[in-house]
């Protein structure tokens, strides 16, 4: 288990400005940016990749709307998973298509699962797998009011 520690990366004015408009357009063109944060092109380049070296920026992505695809039930799953179990649950889970993110967390169940299927019986189909690593107890979504989001590190 990696160690606590402080954050390695102090972000400036300018890093903050970078990061939230990469967050709203990681296409955004370099020249775009350079106006935006009144720096040249050549020196927000290097500040992006100062991010990136740092771990402040671990990658650039493309949202999917799941619905676009029919992908129109959303589910959080509880799973009561044994500690001597999660060595072979893990490379189980990874490797789910359906699975969005897989969380060790506290309290009554150890895992909370975000997934998303064309349809209950799917759903029921994966939970029915699931449940030979433990009790589940499942929340189908019938909205998102706020989507996953990085705004954290705007406090700081």
């Amino acid at each position: 288990m990696k160690e606590i520690e402080e954050p390695m990366y102090s972000l400036d004015e300018v890093d903050r400005k970078i990061l939230e408009l990469l967050e709203k357009d990681a296409r955004m063109s370099l020249k775009d940016m350079a106006a935006k944060v009144y720096l040249s092109s050549t020196a927000v380049s290097s500040r992006i990749e100062r991010l990136k070296k740092a771990g402040v920026i671990e990658g650039f992505h493309v949202q999917i709307n799941p619905i676009a695809l029919g992908y129109y039930t959303k589910a959080f799953i509880n799973l009561e998973v044994e500690p001597d179990q999660k060595k072979e649950f893990y490379p189980y889970i990874q490797k789910c298509k359906n699975v969005v993110a897989c969380n060790c967390v506290t309290g009554e169940y150890s895992m909370l699962i975000e997934v998303v299927f064309k349809h209950t019986m799917a759903l029921d189909q994966f939970i029915g797998e699931l449940q030979r690593f433990g009790k589940t107890k499942t929340l189908i979504a019938f909205s998102t009011s706020v989507e996953h989001r990085n705004l954290f590190w705007k406090d700081s």
